[in-house]
């Protein structure tokens, strides 16, 4: 067993405080949000059930972690209701558009500008 593979395997949680499996080695019944997602589910208010670890040289840490929530605890995606889908559609205007010039840019103004281009860079 390497190193890095024995330091991410804790299926008790003595090291960790809950299960930890390295990287695409979590057994059945435990998925991701993303995962969840895909299937339709959510976690719907259950605590995170076990964690997927691996090396990761971005992180500060040096590791890279992903939530795991069972599957049998999962609850159904609630569905869109039209108030839901206005107040979705109501934010996604206002990320649209510009507070300087007032006109719907057509797609999400950058955060970075805090305006449409065309007012960011006038000439």
């Amino acid at each position: 067993m390497s190193p890095t593979f024995g330091k991410c395997y804790d299926p008790n949680g003595a090291r960790h405080g809950i299960p930890t499996f390295p990287w695409k080695y979590a057994p059945d019944g435990y998925a991701t949000r993303r995962q969840l997602r895909a299937r339709g589910l959510r976690p719907g208010g259950q605590p995170v059930a076990a964690q997927v670890m691996r090396r990761s040289r971005r992180r500060k840490t040096g590791v890279s972690v992903a939530y795991l929530y069972r599957l049998d605890m999962a609850k159904p995606v609630r569905p869109m209701t039209p108030g839901r889908a206005a107040a979705l559609a109501k934010a996604m205007l206002a990320r649209r558009t510009c507070p300087k010039c007032q006109t719907d840019a057509g797609y999400c103004i950058p955060t970075s500008l805090g305006m449409c281009p065309a007012c960011a860079y006038p000439s």
